[in-house]
């Protein structure tokens, strides 16, 4: 299984389509709130140049928002 993790707020409608997506495709992820962690904030916009979320990591790879295809072809499914 691919390495998966979701930066995310507690508040975006997008965060939860994306986590749902993961849920129900049995993918397991770390989910960040960067609403709550400054430095995992700071380190999302570091790695993707990006500061809305959600920003997933799939192996490194990072989809700005919720790109069902894009994830799609990241797992492989």
């Amino acid at each position: 299984m691919p390495k998966v993790t979701v930066y995310s707020t507690p508040t975006c409608p997008w965060c939860h389509k994306t986590k749902d997506f993961l849920k129900e495709n049995n993918v397991p992820f770390q989910d960040v709130n960067v609403a709550a962690d400054q430095k995992a904030a700071e380190e999302m916009i570091e790695k993707s140049g990006q500061m809305g979320v959600p920003v997933i990591q799939i192996d490194g790879q990072f989809i700005v928002g919720f790109d069902k295809n894009a994830i799609k072809k990241a797992l492989k499914i």
